[in-house]
């Protein structure tokens, strides 16, 4: 499902691209300048599964608090840059592993020139980001409006004028917020490049929107071959970002292990709040996403146990009362308040094995 022939980039030691899978990135919403605030979501969003790590540089003493993040984190960080070509550069010398900048903002082709012979000097990426948002007015003119067509002509462009300076170590950004576009933009690029793809519907919304329209969009375009990193973009804490995507990439068969949580919907059957019994037990498996398994929730001791078969441990509930299922076989009944705990138990035990 991935397109073998793309270019590898390393990031950091990260490698994306050709047979490589698919990395997780979020971006931090601390101000950078903040270290300590910076460096403890960081390391928070690494815990939760990010594998490359973004944080905005909107100013030089963002740059230089680069520094020290750096010291602190196991993943690659990438700089986010707009406008000031200065702070690429200073970004690049405080230890980013890969800048991302727009080259039609920051402000002339000798601005251009100086950021990219410092990404050589350093062997530094450039992630390239055209949004849908940013347009160039002859793009606009050219096509009338925003299109699938004007957001692949323009990042194209972009990356014209870094290869004018005989670069190639780019990664490439696309997005927009409306996801037919971002899955046609998405096809139509990867038919002109080989560079690796990073993938996203941008401003998609909160946790619950904009998850939904990020797995409809991101998933369309990997189940086609197309992406190499993802992030999906969330108006939310980060690390609901990191457990979306990788919900995601597991359902495409495209990021093996973690717990998977199937639960039944609820029907005039159900006598226990199996709503929040599975909203419960997906915070707790958050704890032993390192273990491979999957954890069924039923809402009926009678049906559950049989419905529950094919996961490794299960808890259904009736009135008052639950049951604990492993592979099919109920090996415990207990107060239905004891579900949850019961269920961290049987984790715990086959954790330590």
């Amino acid at each position: 499902m991935i397109r073998e022939s793309t270019k590898v980039v390393d990031i950091g030691g990260v490698k994306i691209g050709g047979a490589y899978p698919v990395a997780i990135q979020s971006m931090t919403n601390t101000k950078t300048e903040q270290v300590d605030a910076t460096v403890n979501q960081i390391n928070a969003l690494e815990m939760a599964g990010c594998e490359i790590i973004r944080c905005t540089v909107p100013t030089m003493e963002a740059a230089e608090a680069l520094k020290e993040i750096k010291k602190k984190i196991h993943i690659p960080l990438v700089a986010d840059i707009h406008f000031d070509y200065r702070l690429a550069i200073a970004a690049i010398e405080n230890g980013a592993d890969k800048i991302r900048i727009n080259p039609g903002n920051i402000g002339g082709e000798e601005n251009v020139k100086a950021v990219v012979q410092k990404a050589k000097e350093r062997h530094i990426p450039i992630r390239v980001g055209v949004n849908s948002g940013s347009l160039e007015k002859e793009i606009l003119e050219k096509y009338g409006h925003v299109t699938a067509e004007g957001i692949v002509e323009s990042a194209l462009n972009k990356v014209k004028q870094l290869e004018n300076y005989d670069f190639d170590d780019i990664v490439i950004s696309i997005k927009s917020s409306d996801v037919l576009m971002s899955i046609k933009a998405h096809e139509l690029i990867a038919k002109k490049t080989e560079y690796p793809l990073h993938v996203g519907i941008t401003e998609s919304g909160s946790a619950a929107t904009g998850g939904i329209k990020s797995a409809v969009g991101i998933g369309n375009i990997l189940y086609q071959g197309i992406g190499n990193t993802l992030r999906v973009s969330l108006t939310a804490d980060p690390i609901e970002e990191i457990y979306a995507a990788k919900t995601i990439l597991k359902s495409l068969g495209l990021k093996k292990g973690g717990i998977n949580v199937v639960s039944c919907p609820t029907c005039g059957r159900t006598e226990i709040n199996l709503i929040k019994l599975a909203t419960d037990v997906e915070a707790l498996v958050k704890d032993y996403d390192h273990l491979d398994l999957t954890i069924a929730v039923m809402g009926c001791v009678v049906n559950g146990p049989g419905e529950a078969k094919e996961a490794d441990f299960g808890i259904a509930g009736g009135k008052g009362c639950g049951v604990l299922i492993r592979k099919g076989e109920v090996i415990k009944t207990v107060d239905e308040d004891k579900l949850l705990t019961v269920l961290k138990e049987e984790l715990d035990s086959y954790d330590k094995k």
